[in-house]
């Protein structure tokens, strides 16, 4: 198939790339112009057709559509610290962008696998996993950025039966992921303690999430592909099990002989939520592979290899 991957550069979409190739498919990524892409750029040579260019440009976006079997839309603002700083940008990309998208695809043809996320719910109103019919509380700017463009895409089905299949994940890690820049907590943790400095924990560590390893999401991703049917639908996708920050942080700050502190907790931040993802099994046949500290592991491992500053 002809496949179009949005944010192909990025974290998640390199490597989806990379998948996709290996299986056989055509792939275009579409992108801007950032330090990360230009990093990642070598990890797809000649695996991919590069575009470079924002989901923001509607002509550019819709070019970009022309022709293609699937379109994969990962291209978005992703940090929520970044989006407290920055809303207007963050609704901007992620808003925006799916609407480009999504208009587009009634031009093309072209069939949506939509990166939604786990932000969507908030906090939970129990302890147990979260399901996709549980109600969207968004807590962030990204979070509500996210929320909007997940139930447009919903909309969009209804209104215009386009095929567009929205997948929530849960807190995705591993190689390439950005630590510098509004980076994630595990690229954050692990670039301090290499370099000798103390791992901060917001609050008292107690929130957990549910980590989900990259190469089980670009798993998650190549299934949906393969289901076509499924248009209309929301499906989770993590592991079904919370992890704490601070077991994470200790275990990490222990494999450097490093320290950990504690220091004020973050406006909008969700104190715990894991996934519910028994509709991914049913529908998909779909199951993680990679458990927390084996992807810990590996991501330590690849940073070491590269010496890598992300």
């Amino acid at each position: 198939m002809k496949i179009l991957v949005t944010g192909g550069m990025g974290f998640q979409g390199s490597h989806l790339a990379e998948k996709l190739y290996e299986l056989g498919h055509k792939v275009t990524v579409l992108n801007t112009l950032t330090p990360q892409a230009l990093d990642n750029q070598k990890y797809l040579k000649e695996k991919a057709e590069v575009i470079w260019g924002s989901v923001t440009d509607a002509e550019v976006t819709e070019k970009a559509m022309r022709g293609k079997d699937v379109v994969f839309h990962l291209g978005a603002r992703v940090n929520v610290d970044e989006s407290i700083l920055h809303p207007w940008e963050t609704l901007a990309v992620n808003l925006r962008g799916t609407f480009n998208v999504l208009e587009a695809s009634r031009k093309t043809g072209s069939r949506i696998i939509y990166a939604s996320s786990c932000e969507v719910y908030g906090q939970p109103a129990s302890q147990a996993p979260v399901a996709e019919t549980a109600e969207l509380r968004p807590m962030s700017p990204y979070a509500a950025s996210k929320a909007a463009a997940d139930r447009l895409c919903f909309a969009y089905f209804q209104t215009y039966k386009t095929p567009v299949t929205i997948v929530r994940f849960f807190n995705v890690f591993g190689e390439r992921q950005k630590e510098r820049d509004f980076g994630a907590v595990i690229p954050i943790f692990v670039g301090k303690a290499m370099r000798g400095e103390a791992l901060e924990v917001f609050g008292n560590g107690e929130q957990t999430r549910d980590y989900l390893y990259i190469s089980d999401v670009s798993g998650a991703y190549c299934s949906v592909l393969d289901h076509p049917e499924l248009s209309g639908e929301v499906i989770n996708f993590g592991t079904g099990s919370g992890t704490r920050i601070k077991d994470i942080a200790e275990y990490i700050a222990k494999k450097f002989n490093g320290k950990v502190r504690y220091t004020a907790a973050r406006p909008g931040e969700a104190t715990g939520m894991v996934a519910d993802f028994s509709k991914a099994k049913r529908l998909l046949g779909w199951e993680p592979k990679v458990g927390i500290y084996e992807g810990i592991d590996r991501y330590i491992a690849w940073r070491t290899a590269e010496n890598h500053i992300s």
